[in-house]
């Protein structure tokens, strides 16, 4: 009941954001915050496999890549008029573009983790990046969406009955996307299902002698994973109104990893306090010194090192010696 309260509250003060950074006169708050919450899935969606299921994968960028390059290439050819391979016609419309980015960053994660989970350690951290990379210099030569300039989206998709270009009623859309993502997620975890891809985890021959197919598993996670990270994508899309390679590059997969080993590996809201903790170091860093890496470098290291378990280690502590003290 009380984790419930305190995430009541956390959701009441995301949705008065709009109205203080308004009344502040501070936009670039909000835009930030927008970021934070795409972030925010992304990084709970690489948590999964490597929180909860021990798969190290170090080309998660690929799937938010595929997410926003199906935004732009509908968009693309909406603008256009010109159906996408002769039949698939383009949209600007929401409801379709999203559900579309998640089952095409499904699709990829399918076909990358049925050959990369057939190996495990470093053989698979570095199938996962090769693929990432693959994919990176795919799109990177694909001079009809933009080559490595990227894709320019004209406006953000529409939602029946709501204004898309404010701001605001964007906030409030990814907001509630990433309620029901955190909710979603989190009954995902306390599932039986969450329950095997944590056994597996923390032994997967026992697990595979007690007749669960840990392959199909742990499959089945990776392509849930590479679907949450595609709807950050394609949200991330619509938010910059841009996609480009860069997005799946490499070290997209390395701040998405920063994100969740910031907040906490294998906690619900570690990657999403990971997520807030990054881009507002990098905000107010980069603004400070050209040099800002090193800086956020350092503080990773101070808190990986100090807190041992992350920001979301660090917050239980904290509200332990609160309760203590009350009492």
């Amino acid at each position: 009941m009380r984790n419930r309260i305190l995430a009541l509250i956390l959701i009441l003060a995301l949705a008065a954001l709009p109205t203080v950074t308004q009344e502040l006169g501070e936009a670039s708050l909000l835009a930030l915050a927008t970021r934070i919450l795409i972030y925010g899935m992304a990084a709970a969606s690489l948590n999964f496999i490597l929180g909860y299921g021990g798969m190290v994968s170090f080309g998660h960028a690929a799937f938010f890549g595929i997410g926003a390059y199906v935004v732009g290439i509908l968009a693309t050819h909406h603008a256009s008029g010109e159906p996408l391979f002769g039949f698939i016609p383009g949209t600007d419309q929401m409801l379709l573009t999203l559900p579309l980015a998640v089952l095409v960053a499904g699709l990829f994660a399918a076909a990358i983790g049925a050959l990369s989970l057939r190996t495990g350690g470093v053989q698979f951290i570095m199938i996962t990046l090769a693929f990432a990379q693959m994919l990176f210099f795919l799109f990177v030569s694909l001079k009809a969406y933009g080559g490595e300039d990227g894709i320019i989206i004209r406006r953000t998709n529409a939602l029946p009955g709501l204004n898309m270009r404010d701001k605001a009623t964007f906030y409030y859309v990814v907001l509630a996307i990433s309620v029901l993502f955190f909710y979603g997620l989190r009954r995902l975890t306390q599932s039986s299902f969450g329950t095997v891809i944590s056994g597996i985890r923390q032994n997967e021959r026992r697990m595979a002698a007690l007749g669960i197919p840990a392959y199909r598993y742990k499959l089945y996670a990776f392509v849930l994973s590479g679907m949450g990270a595609g709807l950050a994508g394609a949200l991330m899309a619509n938010f910059l109104r841009f996609a480009s390679p860069d997005m799946m590059h490499w070290t997209k997969s390395g701040e998405l990893m920063i994100m969740v080993i910031l907040g906490g590996v294998g906690t619900l809201f570690g990657p999403f306090l990971g997520a807030a903790a990054f881009l507002i170091l990098e905000t107010f860093l980069a603004a400070w010194s050209e040099h800002w890496p090193f800086a956020l470098g350092l503080i990773l290291l101070v808190v990986v090192l100090g807190t041992r378990g992350g920001l979301a280690a660090l917050l239980q502590r904290v509200t332990a010696l609160v309760r203590g003290g009350v009492k």
